[in-house]
């Protein structure tokens, strides 16, 4: 039976054991068997990309296999071909897809439809493999993820959501600060504290970045203006200027704490060029992660 990950929650019985993967994948670099020769990788992008896309044309050739890019300005999806006939089509040509998509109702368009695992490569509801990253850069620094506490600082969106979803799994605290209005997504949060509550973690949700961040192990922000949202570059930023990570922000989060950003950054904007640059930040850590993840992502999907 096929399987996809369009959503943090499809990895809720292995989360762990898909970065505990990653991390082994990591330490071993290059020595490991060509195990998905022949296999082809079929990438689908709506929206640019840097770090998703390299890391999984990088990661199937590693392991043997070959991955093909497909702008749908060179598709006939993009000519009106139906995502169902699109993902029917593909199907017989490739081994996985990954679809990075301006909607998420087209991500699962294309699972309902496909034969062959689908891979949310990022939506505008969640970013599920960048997680799993964001999780294992955690790992490898505090050596577990259990009753960890990560601050994520920002606007509310796809990001927020699928670190929401995530901490929910691997029973990690997650404390949200983002501007009213600009909160995760109710339906989101809802089943992850139904799943936190059984693994011993909490969930909160405030207005205020400095309670958000209070005492934690981790602090995360993310681009305040989302690809698509170019048009309200002007009023997102007023707003969320209250919200940028800076040093006075980190004095309040925990010691050891360390500081993550899915990238691409603004400095200047969500975060300053001290704490990004500085010895708490981890992303160019978390950013070569993206590549031991995707091989651990299609390996798992491959079993």
């Amino acid at each position: 039976m096929k399987r996809d990950i369009i959503s943090a929650f499809d990895m809720s019985d292995d989360l762990e054991e898909i970065i505990d993967l990653s991390i082994s994948l990591k330490k071993r670099r290059y020595d490991y068997e060509p195990v998905l020769r022949n296999n082809i990788l079929a990438m689908i992008f709506e929206k640019p990309s840097t770090r998703t896309r390299i890391s999984l044309e990088t990661a199937i050739e590693q392991l043997g296999g070959h991955g093909i890019y497909l702008n749908p300005n060179d598709m006939q999806v993009g000519r009106g071909e139906t995502i169902a006939d699109t993902a029917r089509v593909l199907s017989g040509f490739a081994d996985f897809i990954s679809y990075r998509a301006f909607k998420h109702s087209n991500v699962l368009e294309l699972a309902r439809n496909s034969r062959i695992p689908v891979i949310n490569a990022l939506d505008d509801l969640e970013h599920p493999v960048q997680i799993v990253a964001d999780f294992m850069t955690v790992k490898e620094n505090f050596g577990k993820l259990h009753g960890k506490k990560l601050a994520y600082v920002g606007d509310g969106n796809n990001m927020a959501n699928s670190l929401i979803a995530g901490s929910s799994i691997l029973g990690v605290d997650i404390s949200i600060g983002s501007p009213k209005g600009h909160e995760p997504n109710a339906e989101i949060v809802q089943k992850a504290k139904k799943m936190a509550s059984g693994n011993g973690s909490s969930i909160e949700i405030f207005n205020d970045p400095k309670k958000a961040v209070e005492g934690a192990d981790i602090v995360y922000t993310d681009v305040w203006v989302s690809m698509g949202e170019e048009s309200q570059k002007a009023e997102k930023e007023k707003l969320f200027a209250p919200y940028q990570v800076n040093d006075d922000l980190m004095s309040g989060a925990g010691k050891n704490a360390i500081f993550l950003h899915c990238l691409p950054a603004h400095r200047g904007l969500e975060v300053s060029a001290s704490v990004i640059d500085g010895r708490q930040s981890r992303v160019f850590d978390e950013a070569e992660n993206r590549l031991h993840t995707s091989k651990a992502i299609l390996l798992t999907l491959k079993k």
